[in-house]
């Protein structure tokens, strides 16, 4: 039987982190951003109290890409995705699973944002990150490290809000899988990134010898495909095999649109050092488009969800469509991305191609890479997106006590170099040996005097409306 737990205490932080270099997907250019952090006190029953912790940044236009908001109004909706979360967790007041918690709240927290015009993707920011705080504390307090203590499914994570699965469905996914000790790291282009030459995409200093690259485009066919021919010019230069994914960010207008993009990439010659090595074409449409729009004949290509991705019900949705993967976020949703998981390996094995990626939001060093680094471990992601590294430069303006007691933590993880502590990439590769200290994958916490509490945005009125 899973532990039980509840919440006796939630509170917010928050960290400015600066850009080393801009970083431009879809239609926002970001240069800075806040990061928050969440720490969460638990009462395990019969066990003890424990502390846990999970960071993430909050990230301008992505989750809600509307154009009548404006970047800092979209921060906005998920500080109040977090303020709300933390009162519907806090009132929850008998014990409960760590998964039959979140199922408990998930739907009181999409109601309540809908209430001050939240969407649900940016609804399911808050609950996101409590959880994999909720997660840090429990595995601390049985003492259990997350790969462990996940096969045991110690989060009591069932079907209930997943109808097509059954419960022995997870548990059997979870008791499966062990960790992958490696996990590659696919290489962020974003649109304002040099292509050739020094810095350019080619540059071993540039992409530290990634073998996988995620190519971000602007919704331009002619555009795209020009800029898609440069990039697969410097590419067929490395000195070893490579593969690409392609990322719209929900750029292009609808399917004639796309179509256009496809066919290029089927028989445009220039374009053949992309369209060779391509795995798949991440969230083309806008996220209401794309639910009215079935691949059909595109599907030739693999599509997968990622922004369309905010419900439990969104990859049978859009499998029906013809996307055949889903993205793992953990700003998204633990508890999600082990279900999607789980409905890909059963598909799959049935024998329809079906599959979950690693995409990252710019995690930044410390507990949102390593978190969001294990999960993919666990559910067998072999390559995750990772841009945190590129855009920011270490651990940023991070305090170096704490970027140093990460690097005592994780000495596989990270390394000093230049004067920072970075991301160590190992060939190409992360490695996950060090994430098997007891919580969730981390053996550090953050320092919480170095940071301010989490600005608090007034509800509703706060977020202007279309007119």
């Amino acid at each position: 039987m899973p532990p039980r737990l509840i919440v006796k205490d939630i509170a917010f932080f928050e960290r400015q982190v600066s850009f080393a270099r801009p970083f431009r997907f879809g239609a926002v250019v970001i240069n800075a951003t806040p990061q928050a952090f969440v720490r969460v006190e638990i009462e395990v029953e019969g066990k003890g109290s424990a502390t846990g912790a999970s960071a993430e940044f909050l990230v301008a236009k992505w989750f809600d890409k509307r154009p009548h908001l404006s970047p800092q109004q979209t921060v906005s909706e998920l500080r109040r995705s977090l303020m709300i979360a933390r009162d519907i967790y806090l009132a929850h007041s008998v014990f409960e699973t760590a998964f039959g918690l979140h199922a408990a709240c998930i739907g009181a927290q999409i109601e309540a944002c809908a209430a001050e015009d939240i969407p649900p993707l940016a609804a399911a920011y808050g609950p996101a990150e409590i959880d994999k705080a909720i997660l840090d504390a429990l595995l601390r307090c049985t003492g259990a490290n997350f790969f462990d203590g996940m096969v045991a499914n110690i989060a009591g994570v069932d079907a209930r809000l997943s109808r097509d699965l059954a419960d022995g469905d997870v548990s059997q996914f979870l008791a499966g899988h062990r960790r992958l000790e490696r996990v590659a790291i696919r290489h962020t282009v974003g649109m304002d990134d040099k292509v050739e030459g020094e810095g350019g995409v080619a540059d071993a200093r540039e992409n530290a010898g990634a073998r996988y690259f995620k190519l971000k485009l602007n919704g331009d066919p002619a555009h795209d495909a020009e800029r898609l021919i440069r990039i697969g010019r410097e590419l067929s230069t490395l000195p070893y095999d490579y593969r690409v994914t392609l990322d719209a960010n929900e750029q292009y207008a609808d399917l004639a649109a796309l179509a256009a993009l496809v066919e290029r990439l089927d028989d445009d010659a220039a374009l053949r050092p992309i369209a060779a090595k391509l795995l798949y074409i991440e969230q083309p449409m806008p996220r209401d488009i794309m639910r009215a729009s079935p691949l059909g004949a595109l599907a030739r290509r693999d599509f997968i969800v990622d922004e369309a991705d905010d419900s439990y019900d969104a990859f049978p949705m859009a499998r029906a469509l013809g996307y055949r993967g889903i993205s793992s976020k953990s700003c998204k949703g633990i508890y999600k991305s082990v279900i999607n998981a789980t409905r890909a390996a059963k598909w799959s094995a049935a024998g329809e191609k079906c599959f979950i990626s690693g995409e990252d939001l710019t995690c930044q060093a410390g507990l949102a890479v390593q978190q969001d680094l294990a999960l993919g471990a666990l559910i067998g992601v072999t390559h995750a997106e990772r841009n945190g590294h590129h855009y920011v430069d270490g651990f940023g303006d991070t305090p170096a006590a704490e970027a140093e007691a990460f690097l005592a933590g994780h000495p596989d993880l990270y390394t000093r170099d230049g004067g920072k502590v970075r991301l160590a990439i190992h060939d190409g590769d992360l490695l996950t040996g060090s994430l098997t200290r007891p919580g969730f994958a981390t053996s550090a916490h953050p320092d919480w005097s170095a940071m301010s509490p989490l600005a608090e945005p007034a509800p509703e009125n706060s977020l202007e409306k279309a007119v």
